[in-house]
């Protein structure tokens, strides 16, 4: 199936459990911690500059974002996990609609999970790897800002996540740099692959 990834729009945003769209077109849902570079990746996919809004301030959307491709697939931002410097309202507003969308979502197809290649998997990243592996979600891994790593530093980084055992057993996984668009084809494919 082709994918027009030039239509694209922000066709929904979500701030409560009860506004989450559970039913219908497929979605992506991109996940990780704050400053892994999610919105950055959205953007650079899709070759906009500003369609997926980047904070400077980690943490700070606690919004689930619904862009629509080609009126056939969602990729849905999903707030950062692990921020230090919040309200614990936030970070409870945050649980609540983050977790909330997991919750009965049939049009849920795939998670990226995106670890930051230099940082390696923190324990936020692995808290969450490990919910994904014990709810049976289908998900793969993106290694993001791997611009910012040597070929032998990135290679041995690369290395250390892929042989996690935190990781399932045959994961796509893909290197991905929002800065040079490397890693944009596999995480394409991954996109159509869901739309079969």
């Amino acid at each position: 199936m082709e994918l027009n990834l030039h239509n694209v729009s922000l066709a929904h945003v979500a701030g409560h459990a009860s506004q989450h769209l559970r039913a219908g077109t497929p979605q992506i849902a991109f996940s990780g911690r704050s400053n892994v570079g999610k919105s950055s990746m959205i953007n650079s996919l899709l070759m906009r500059k500003k369609l997926a809004r980047v904070s400077s301030d980690p943490g700070k959307t606690v919004t689930v974002n619904y862009y629509l491709i080609d009126k056939k697939l969602y990729l849905v931002d999903l707030p950062g996990y692990g921020f230090a410097h919040r309200a614990k309202e936030d970070k409870a507003r945050w649980s609540a609609v983050t977790q909330s969308y997991f919750e009965n979502n049939a049009a849920l197809k795939l998670v990226a999970q995106l670890i930051d290649c230099k940082v390696g998997i923190t324990a936020d990243d692995a808290d969450m790897l490990r919910w994904l592996n014990f709810t049976e979600t289908p998900y793969m891994v993106i290694c993001t800002k791997c611009d910012k790593l040597g070929k032998t530093e990135l290679a041995e980084s690369a290395d250390r996540i892929v042989k996690s055992d935190l990781i399932r057993p045959g994961t796509n996984i893909a290197l991905y740099s929002s800065k040079t668009g490397a890693g944009r084809e596999a995480v394409v494919n991954a996109m159509l692959s869901v739309l079969g």
